[in-house]
């Protein structure tokens, strides 16, 4: 026997086994649950039984709090219903509320501190906590199919989030139903997380990004929040494949947000801007659908360095905005973009439009800078300029120019679930006499 072998068998040997937990049916009453965590060995299951326990506890040894239907617990108003200190636990199957109102120290319904690894909380329903989910530092765990409502009793931006991510590498946060609140997901100073198939509904963000690198937002659901996915101050995410279905101000914000990927979003519904691209450079944006918003897409300081191809800009009021006075390519390997004004020919039957395509003129840089102009949009002046910029390209401002535009748009299925969501939406923003003072100064992050 070789001296590898001989030490790797004595490493195997040194190992202890893990001792199998015990699986202990917890009452419902008003020590029980705290009397149980404290006698429960390393690998033991909890199981709650229906009925209200109370809280707070403290999680500090790999346990597992498993709910029956009907087990709940209460916090009664102090702090977090359930902080997690320790690794290896799970907590499932419970409905957890009654959290603090002390934003200084994050009151959730459960709270996964900076020494907690592995935790694995799923199927749970948080309602009426400040925060729903605080991942604080806790490396490598997953919050899952769990349905967090939120606070309605304040002003949007004084309530807490759905999930908080601060500095948790590893992260995943997929299959959760979130609503209320202020933003669904806050990530902050983190890196390599993943959020995915979660829906959205009645909030300020859907998604909210802030120096956070190396991640993934996909196939996520956002209805008649006032902003859908914002990436800011963010390197290398992916953003792809989510919908934002009637949401308020942007679909899809790039603020600050370098070498990542856009692609095959759906934005649709009256936004202001579909989607708002601000000081952001290298990044893919493809095969997304804009339609339906005031501003297809809206891009400005210095974000001219982007690819961007086979995206379909339908029934924009405007499709985009760029006062520029260089021109800028939006086509990538010979792929344009479509645009459902542009009365493109395709004569040789390649899918591509015989000739480039300019989204925006000299009136729309005029009308920018100047909006009483618009009040003169339909005058003989305004239509004797453009016709002079079809017959004298040279006086054609800087602007995005398609050189390969695409005839036909780029697809987009929504479950009919998400339909009957997006036309059953009633969000706060919709009604007649609500002020906006609850949605921030995008800027001023």
């Amino acid at each position: 026997m070789s001296l590898r072998v001989l030490i790797c068998c004595l490493c195997v040997h040194a190992i202890p086994a893990e001792v199998a937990g015990m699986e202990r049916d917890v009452p419902a009453g008003q020590d029980s649950l705290q009397n149980a965590i404290a006698g429960a060995a390393p690998g033991d299951v909890l199981i709650l039984e229906p009925g209200r326990h109370n809280g707070p506890v403290i999680l500090e040894k790999a346990l597992t709090l498993q709910g029956t239907s009907g087990a709940e617990i209460d916090g009664n108003g102090q702090g977090s219903v359930i902080t997690v200190t320790g690794q290896q636990i799970t907590i499932r199957g419970l409905t957890i509320y009654g959290s603090g109102s002390d934003h200084e120290t994050i009151d959730s319904g459960v709270q996964l501190t900076k020494t907690a690894r592995d935790v694995l909380v799923e199927d749970n329903r948080l309602t009426g906590n400040l925060y729903g989910i605080d991942i604080h530092g806790a490396r490598n765990s997953v919050a899952r199919n769990n349905v967090i409502e939120g606070r309605r009793d304040a002003r949007m931006n004084d309530r807490g989030n759905g999930v908080y991510v601060w500095n948790a590498p590893g992260a995943v946060v997929e299959g959760n139903d979130i609503r209320w609140g202020r933003d669904g997901i806050f990530v902050n100073a983190s890196q390599r997380n993943v959020f995915r198939n979660n829906v959205f509904r009645d909030l300020r963000f859907a998604v909210h990004y802030m120096y956070t690198h190396d991640s993934e937002v996909s196939d996520n659901v956002s209805i008649g929040n006032h902003l859908g996915y914002a990436i800011m101050y963010s390197d290398r995410v992916s953003v792809v494949g989510n919908l934002s279905l009637r949401d308020r101000d942007h679909g899809v914000m790039l603020n600050f947000a370098n070498g990542g990927d856009a692609v095959g979003n759906l934005v649709r519904g009256g936004a202001q801007k579909c989607t708002f691209i601000y000081n952001s450079y290298n990044n893919l944006i493809a095969r997304n659908r804009f339609e339906s918003c005031e501003i297809g897409i809206h891009f400005t300081a210095g974000s001219e360095r982007n690819g961007l191809t086979e995206n379909s800009f339908i029934n924009n009021r405007e499709q985009v905005r760029y006062v520029g006075t260089t021109d800028v390519e939006w086509s990538v390997d010979g792929r344009g973009n479509y645009w459902s004004d542009n009365p493109a020919f395709d004569l040789n039957g390649d899918g591509i439009g015989d000739s480039a395509y300019r989204p925006n003129d000299l009136m729309d840089h005029i009308m920018w800078s100047q909006p009483a102009a618009a009040a003169l949009i339909g005058s003989p002046a305004v239509q004797l300029v453009r016709w002079s910029q079809s017959r004298f390209p040279a006086i054609q401002p800087g602007g995005v120019v398609d050189s390969f535009p695409l005839v036909a748009p780029a697809s987009a299925a929504v479950a009919p679930a998400y339909e009957e969501m997006e036309e059953a939406a009633q969000p706060a923003w919709l009604l007649e006499g609500y002020e906006r003072n609850d949605a921030e100064d995008i800027g001023a992050h």
